[in-house]
């Protein structure tokens, strides 16, 4: 082994997927890329961090929800660029061609170029950390993206595409909770 620069351990465990988060406030929706989340245990529980320096982050404070939604390995390059310019300046669904789509329970769009949209309502937000806890209300997938992979964000600008996955199913199955 041999040092590696503490600055960039985080490389290693950036989690991804890389996600889209759409909120409706203002006078527009609004859609924004983050890579920072994380699923907080079995049930639909899951946070993300954002802050004040995004121009999403009011609509997160006011409503309250928000729509997660998982795009495939082949929208890379638009979900990067989505990420490096402001939604104070463009309206992101035209200038990049995304379909919103109504939600069943919460006022932000799902993305119809997404693999998954999920429906979520804030339940906390951690000033301190800027991180938002949220509870899923609905879930959707669209099954003729099912075949590509999600992309990682490792934290530099370079992104990891999922490979091949590893079946283990059979050794954990007294692990999961029932219906996983």
């Amino acid at each position: 082994m041999k040092p590696f620069p503490l600055n960039k351990a985080f490389t290693f465990l950036e989690p991804g997927p890389v996600i889209l988060v759409s909120t409706a406030g203002r006078d527009k929706p609004n859609v924004m890329t983050l890579s920072w989340t994380m699923v907080l245990d079995f049930t639909p529980r899951f946070a993300f961090m954002t802050g004040p320096w995004n121009y999403s982050y009011q609509a997160l404070v006011k409503t309250r929800e928000c729509v997660i939604a998982l795009p495939t390995a082949g929208m890379a390059k638009t979900v990067v660029s989505i990420g490096a310019c402001s939604g104070a300046e463009v309206n992101k669904f035209e200038k990049f061609k995304l379909t919103p789509l109504e939600a069943e329970y919460v006022k932000a769009p799902l993305i119809k170029e997404c693999y998954a949209n999920i429906e979520c309502r804030i339940v906390e937000y951690i000033k301190r950390h800027s991180i938002f806890i949220l509870d899923a209300a609905a879930a959707w997938v669209d099954e003729k993206h099912q075949k590509k992979p999600f992309f990682h964000a490792v934290g530099d600008g370079r992104f990891i595409v999922d490979g091949e996955k590893i079946n283990h199913r059979k050794i954990m199955l007294e692990k999961l909770p029932e219906g996983v």
